[in-house]
């Protein structure tokens, strides 16, 4: 079975997903599961809901009328009967949404959150299963948190491996096409878990694993893995073929085209992941396989904005030791701090991080009490992977920089623009 991986930005549409539509034609359908991501910008919007529904806010219903009269253009622009099933499919969904906003008795952020922000997914593979079988494309929908079990660890859930194997392996359809939804998941009492923002691809991994899949590919608006965002970075060249050590360096540095978390799975069982460009879908794109002769031969940019700088040092000049730092990493993680740069002195401890949770100021409070605390805000931190003299001043120019660590492959420089 082969496991194709759809984002948002490809289905943001009715031609986006006629599109899709038109790159299975091309490249075939059979024996293939598709793992799907919420519609275009649906799971902000969602995220808006669930502010509004936390504030209490006069704009809580017209916030959710937008996430809904979005997904009910699409349907009109796919669809001439309005009778179609797929209208009574989509407002029931709704209805569900509505229903857990007016019924839901917990004050649990996170728990919310993921039972908000899934329905953009779950009303996503609704309204592409059943485009694809008006369009004479026959295909079974399924419902990822029946498959994918996990912890209850809301907005960032761990995999209970074992479960999920048992159930992927006797519910997946051999022989057909597959829709299911990305990021989701469920815990032991079948409330709904999300996998982390972008976690689809890591779906697709998850799913690949447990059917000892041919392949993977994600489809991307872009011709592959370049060597940097070329958003951001002029000249950007497309990497043919990586290693798994490779992209799984790229991404953990904070590369966007994968998720960190995609690579593992993949690797242990030597499944190939394929990066391809859904507008040209019969280019070769990215392939990332075994192999230590992939390495790129070009310096590789990446590049994390809106980082927070922290650094902490003794109140009384001591020195900080091992058991220090080990109470600070247990801190950064209790606070869910993503820790994306390290280093220290004698008597000072830097780290660059990204607060994805809005937890800072909780954190620095604690910190607080036993260092003194500084910290720069709105940072950017570029890691150069292979980098030389040339990519690091090109860099550097017309930029502050606050922090710089070299080793052997790498170097990353935290800048203040």
């Amino acid at each position: 079975m082969r496991i194709f991986k759809f984002g948002g930005a490809s289905v943001k549409d009715a031609d986006g997903i006629k599109n899709v539509f038109s790159v299975l034609e091309k490249v075939g359908h059979e024996d293939t599961l598709l793992v799907i991501s919420a519609m275009g910008k649906t799971t902000n919007a969602l995220e808006l809901v669930i502010k509004h529904y936390f504030e209490k806010s006069g704009e809580l219903n017209s916030s959710l009328q937008d996430v809904r009269k979005y997904h009910n253009q699409i349907l009109l622009d796919l669809f001439d009967d309005e009778e179609h099933d797929v209208f009574y499919a989509v407002n029931s969904h709704f209805a569900d949404l509505e229903y857990f906003i007016r019924s839901n008795k917990s004050p649990n952020y996170n728990f919310v959150y993921d039972q908000v922000v899934s329905f953009g997914e779950i009303v996503s593979t609704t309204i592409v299963s059943h485009y694809f079988n008006h369009a004479g494309l026959k295909n079974n929908w399924i419902d990822v948190r029946n498959f994918i079990k996990t912890d209850a660890t809301y907005r960032d859930a761990e995999v209970n491996w074992e479960k999920t194997q048992q159930l992927i392996s006797k519910g997946v359809k051999k022989k057909a096409l597959n829709i299911t939804q990305g990021f989701l998941g469920s815990d032991e009492n079948n409330f709904t878990t999300t996998l982390g923002r972008e976690g689809s691809d890591y779906t697709a991994a998850i799913f690949a694993y447990c059917l000892n899949a041919e392949s993977v590919t994600i489809w991307k608006d872009v011709p592959g893995v370049m060597n940097a965002d070329p958003r951001v970075f002029e000249n950007a060249i497309l990497l043919n073929q990586i290693s798994y050590r490779e992209a799984i360096e790229l991404a953990f540095y904070g590369a966007t085209v994968i998720h960190p978390k995609t690579l593992q799975p993949l690797q242990k069982k030597e499944i190939p992941l394929h990066v391809k460009s859904f507008i040209n879908p019969l280019l070769p794109g990215t392939s990332v396989s075994k192999g230590k002769d992939l390495e790129p031969q070009a310096p590789c940019y990446i590049v994390k904005r809106d980082q927070l700088l922290i650094s902490l040092s003794s109140i009384d000049f001591s020195f900080i030791m091992e058991e220090n730092i080990s109470e600070i990493f247990a801190l950064f993680h209790q606070y869910k701090m993503k820790v994306s740069l390290i280093q220290n002195s004698a008597i000072s401890f830097s780290v660059s991080v990204e607060d994805k949770f809005g937890n800072f100021n909780e954190l620095k409070a604690i910190l607080s009490k036993k260092f003194k605390v500084s910290y720069n805000e709105n940072v950017s931190l570029y890691t150069i992977r292979h980098f030389n003299k040339e990519a690091a001043e090109m860099v550097e120019k017309g930029k502050t920089v606050l922090l710089k660590q070299i080793s052997r492959e790498t170097m990353q420089i935290v800048t203040k623009e």
